[in-house]
């Protein structure tokens, strides 16, 4: 007669992850808002719209991951920065449309719950929380034996922000001779990390550990570099100054990405001199031998961040945004576009 079975003897440790939850319950409140309602461990996570302070809001909502940067986190065994990364996707792509972020749910996917690693994963994304004034206000931890291997576990994250109705980004009120002004990426954020680990791993054969002339730390160290979170600073600046169009450069670089806020008659003409690609992506390029345009098209290539505003309006928010602790500068401009045109233009000099 055989035993009986149990859910533990079946790779799901309730336990431990009964632990895991008690172990992350101070460091998730610290995050909250006074709008959060409900306590950790609810089935629902409860959140009051001040009312007070907003007149027509709009929610607007985002999710995403961290994709591949996972498995270089998982090479490094170091856990507590890749929950920034998985904020910041979603905060910073809330943001475009003007929004403030409001709460972030996560959820953590493994095969088996190591407390220790978990935690660790957590903490990062409460403190990407912090850094977005948003409240890490609930997510679900699944533990799926057979379906992850040891040590391997999977992010996701939700975003619910609000703006007014009337202070709304969309890219409707972009105009002909407005500029660009580009903020300034960590380095590669959460993109293009399957054409990075190809080139380091792949067909150079390095390790995390490993120096490349041109870095200021090993491999690992450079991509697990966070992704910045543009929110305050943003926030900031749309306080004071007419935005007609904000651009999160992601997934889709330059070429997918700034198409994205411009329409009709305008075309964004990017010039390529204006800013300091930082040495990652050249090291990166010359290591794989990409074209240009391909890098442009795969990867930040130091810009994190684009609003475009009016060209009056561009000293002081450049001014401001150094006074914010961000490195920007002027990118490009807003130009007529023919209808032979496509709607970017990258000028070199």
């Amino acid at each position: 007669m055989t035993d009986p079975a149990t859910y533990r003897e079946a790779g799901v440790d309730i336990d431990k992850a009964n632990l895991f939850v008690e172990q992350i319950k101070p460091v998730v409140r610290n995050t909250f808002r006074k709008e959060v309602m409900s306590s950790i461990g609810g089935f629902g996570a409860l959140f009051r719209m001040d009312l007070t302070r907003w007149r027509k809001p709009i929610l607007v909502s985002s999710t995403d991951g961290v994709g591949t940067k996972l498995r270089v986190a998982h090479f490094m065994n170091k856990h507590d920065t890749i929950g920034i990364d998985l904020v910041a996707m979603s905060v910073n792509d809330v943001l475009v449309q003007g929004a403030e972020p409001l709460f972030f749910l996560d959820y953590l996917a493994t095969g088996r719950i190591d407390v220790a690693t978990s935690v660790q994963v957590v903490e990062g994304i409460a403190r990407g929380c912090r850094y977005a004034g948003c409240a890490l206000i609930g997510g679900e931890t699944a533990e799926m034996p057979g379906f992850y291997g040891d040590g391997e576990y999977d992010l996701a994250g939700f975003c619910v922000g609000a703006v007014e109705e009337d202070r709304l980004i969309d890219g409707s009120e972009v105009r002909v001779g407005d500029v660009l002004v580009g903020i300034a990426s960590t380095g590669l954020h959460s993109n293009g990390y399957s054409l990075a680990r190809k080139i380091f791993f792949d067909r150079h054969g390095l390790s995390v550990h490993d120096r490349v002339d041109g870095l200021d730390g090993n491999v690992g160290e450079e991509l697990l570099k966070p992704t910045r979170i543009y929110v305050k600073s943003v926030l900031n600046v749309l306080k004071s100054f007419p935005i007609h169009g904000l651009v999160h450069v992601t997934g889709g670089g330059f070429y997918d990405n700034i198409p994205r806020i411009v329409r009709g008659a305008t075309r964004a003409v990017v010039r390529r001199d204006s800013w300091v690609i930082p040495p990652v992506f050249r090291v990166l390029q010359e290591l794989g031998r990409v074209e240009e345009a391909e890098m442009f098209r795969v990867f930040n290539m130091g810009i994190g961040m684009i609003l475009v505003a009016p060209e009056a309006d561009a000293p002081e928010i450049l001014n401001r945004l150094h006074q914010l602790g961000e490195t920007a500068w002027l990118i490009g401009h807003i130009d007529r576009r023919e209808s032979d045109q496509p709607p970017l233009e990258m000028v070199s000099p």
